[in-house]
């Protein structure tokens, strides 16, 4: 289901997933196995061809899917270039008795982790993991033969056999008590463990007394190079933000094993972000990426926690179309669902010889345009200038214009109030259009349907002084203002306590939010920010802290452009730009 839980003052609500996840979710399942094949296989191509000559794939799956996947990797990827199959820990199995009871097979203990490279000569480094034993305290092999040999009587660790002799010769031994001696005390000495042909059991150094008794020995070694079952660490970090969300130490091992310090890790099933955390814990440059608003915000929040290095985040689109195609069929063309949006905001659309794009509508009885952009774009302010200059020249001109998006560039609030344009309106069509389309289809009329305008932020003025060391700026949050409730993929019951919320509270809905204050138009650097649950900040895991204090900053003269942006607990950005 992939909801995700909100926590507000007054109550938790329940957010759905957005149409995108949805369609995600569901059409990589809609025809079983098959359709996850068919998803998977053009990204695990597409990886194949951004993977570097040295570098390694690693895909993690359960039982369900993993020997398919298997074979699909061998044709993309090549049979000689399967390195392993491992082994991982999925839980640790509780209950015994229940268990007895009402179990009908054997329960699923372990994902499946393969290793691909993309040739022979690949990155590997081979990484230490504990030494499992079962042997009691003070467990020893016999160190002697019981052969007459008597050039294998001497001394070894102060002492000598009484009975037989030693196994090894004399300069075997301790050449192999100097090593391990060098390996306990942190040297270069390497790591023994050897194995007896006739015990199988690991080399101890034990020091005898003449009756036999142990008094003092070498412990065994506690490391050995990791094979392909682990089982000294888990597939998944349960109760966290996702109940998939995968172990630290599992990525731990997956990042040592196939890259170097330096070296650089994608995930393109980021979720909650584990891989560009460890990534970062451990020197590698990440790409991650994520369709679930909730998921990014989630990244972009631990990695602050952990003071991660300069990082950007960028919104590069999103699978409307594909969504679209879903719903309303394969033949499905852009214009199509243009057509199905001015429909619902009551529009008429233009005639075919003024409208090429399928996309413009005028409102009945006056001259208002209407402008419906791209699913497969941000609308920004090219969109706006473009709609701007179809409302001067278009059929001898428009009284006004509206402009109907799906998703935004967080700029756009700050563009808007540049353009200063009262004849200019921006509308968001709802986010779960799709969602309700695939369930009423033609059925679905104008008055069901409520068209948002844009979530915004404002700031209270922002204080600027110059001080010994440096200038220090002030900046305050002043109000949040929220897309409708009726917008977003709630219940009704959460829509309700949502609106109590904004009407009461409207800060408590940002969950982060973070200052530049040399902000240069294009690119957001963020040297100051704040979120939920941030302890160093205040006591209040609901909300941000309000005020924001920013000082040492470079010493600038003229004026400062400072912005500010937030994201909402539903994952929506806003930005304001302000020059002090």
């Amino acid at each position: 289901d992939y909801r995700t839980k909100i926590t507000l003052p007054g109550g938790d609500v329940e957010q759905k997933p957005t149409v995108i996840e949805q369609f995600a979710y569901a059409d990589t399942w809609a025809d079983g196995t098959a359709s996850y094949l068919a998803m998977i296989v053009p990204r695990l191509c597409l990886m194949r061809e951004l993977l570097s000559e040295r570098g390694s794939i690693f895909v993690h799956l359960d039982y369900h899917v993993s020997h398919y996947v298997k074979l699909v990797m061998d044709e993309i990827l090549g049979r000689d270039n399967f390195r392993n199959e491992i082994v991982v820990k999925r839980r640790i199995t509780k209950n015994l008795q229940r268990q007895f009871d009402t179990i009908e097979s054997l329960n699923a203990a372990h994902d499946t982790l393969m290793w691909f490279s993309k040739v022979d000569a690949h990155r590997f480094k081979p990484v230490a993991v504990p030494m499992e034993t079962n042997k009691p305290e003070g467990y020893w092999h016999h160190f002697w033969s019981n052969a007459d040999r008597p050039t294998m009587r001497y001394e070894l660790l102060g002492v000598t056999p009484t009975e037989g002799q030693w196994k090894w010769s004399r300069e075997r031994a301790e050449e192999a008590v100097a090593n391990y001696k060098r390996f306990l005390a942190g040297g270069k000495g390497r790591m023994l463990v050897d194995y007896w042909q006739d015990t199988g059991g690991e080399l101890e150094f034990i020091r005898l007394s003449e009756r036999g008794k142990v008094e003092n020995w070498f412990p065994p070694a506690t490391e050995r190079i990791a094979d392909t079952i682990w089982l000294d660490i888990h597939a998944y970090e349960n109760e966290k933000d996702y109940a998939t969300q995968k172990h630290p130490e599992l990525l731990e091992r997956i990042v040592e094993l196939g890259s170097g310090e330096g070296g650089l890790v994608a995930d393109i099933f980021a979720g909650s972000g584990t891989t560009a955390a460890v990534a970062e814990k451990l020197g590698r440059h990440w790409i991650v990426c994520d369709l679930g608003k909730p998921a990014c915000m989630i990244m972009r929040k631990r990695l602050i926690d952990q003071n991660a290095q300069p990082f950007l985040f960028q919104a590069i689109g999103d699978y409307q179309v594909e969504a679209a195609r879903s719903t309303l069929g394969r033949k499905f063309r852009v214009g199509d669902l243009s057509q199905v949006v001015l429909k619902l905001y009551g529009a008429l659309p233009l005639a075919p010889e003024d409208n090429p794009n399928r996309n413009l509508g005028k409102m009945p009885q006056s001259r208002a345009l209407v402008f419906v952009d791209s699913p497969q774009k941000l609308t920004g302010l090219a969109t706006l200038k473009r709609a701007q200059e179809l409302r001067g020249s278009l059929l001898g001109g428009w009284d006004n214009v509206v402009v109907l998006g799906w998703n935004f560039t967080a700029d756009i609030g700050h563009v808007i109030a540049g353009l200063n344009d009262p004849k200019l309106e921006v509308l968001v069509i709802p986010p779960d259009l799709l969602d309700r389309l695939k369930k009423k289809g033609d059925k679905l009329t104008a008055q069901e349907v409520r068209f948002s305008s844009l979530q915004y932020v404002t700031v209270k003025p922002i204080q600027r002084k110059t001080l010994a060391s440096g200038e220090a700026l002030t900046v305050e949050l002043d109000n949040y203002v929220l897309l409708s409730p009726d917008a977003l993929n709630l219940e009704p019951k959460d829509k309700e306590r949502l609106r109590a919320v904004v009407n009461r509270d409207p800060l408590a809905l940002i969950e982060y939010w973070s200052v530049d204050p040399d902000y240069d138009g294009e690119l957001f650097r963020s040297v100051w920010q704040d979120y939920r649950g941030n302890a160093d900040d205040d006591r209040d895991p609901l909300h941000v802290v309000r005020k924001a204090l920013l000082s040492g900053l470079p010493v600038k003269s003229g004026t400062r452009r400072v912005c500010v942006r937030v994201v909402d607990v539903f994952g929506f950005e806003a930005e304001v730009v302000k020059t002090v």
